[in-house]
């Protein structure tokens, strides 16, 4: 089992013995929470009960809680749209460096073609520049 801490804490003015297997800071930064929770209650209302000051405390803390969980729920799903959209463009990363690959073989055996019609064509102008000449 693991090891329990021990910690002493104050709530609305009453001192509490804390165990848990939290370290002692986080402990102590539930408490001072949970106090804090309790003091804006009994401040907005100082007749209130501390079981009824305690209750409403629950029920801040508890809607805390259902925000908190339904805010990470949304942000789960926007992490995993953004996650898909990351491997969607990636994808997509993936198949137009290989068309880019494609075309810039096609465009070197292009030029390639090129420079050999070139050459090809300076051929049959240089003869027909000599038969030109032949003839005057």
């Amino acid at each position: 089992m693991a090891d329990k801490n021990k910690v002493e804490v104050r709530i609305a003015g009453k001192d509490y013995t804390l165990m848990g297997a939290e370290s002692e800071e986080y402990m102590q930064k539930v408490a001072l929470y949970i106090d804090k929770k309790m003091n804006e209650v009994t401040r907005l209302n100082s007749k209130l009960s501390t079981s009824m000051a305690s209750v409403l405390s629950a029920i801040n803390v508890a809607d805390d809680y259902f925000k908190a969980y339904e805010s990470t729920l949304k942000l789960n799903k926007e992490l995993k749209a953004a996650k898909d959209e990351v491997e969607r463009l990636t994808e997509e990363n993936r198949r137009l460096t290989n068309e880019n690959a494609i075309v810039s073989n096609k465009n070197t055996n292009l030029q390639l073609e090129l420079a050999k019609r070139e050459a090809e064509l300076n051929e049959v102008r240089n003869s027909l520049d000599k038969i030109s000449n032949a003839r005057l």
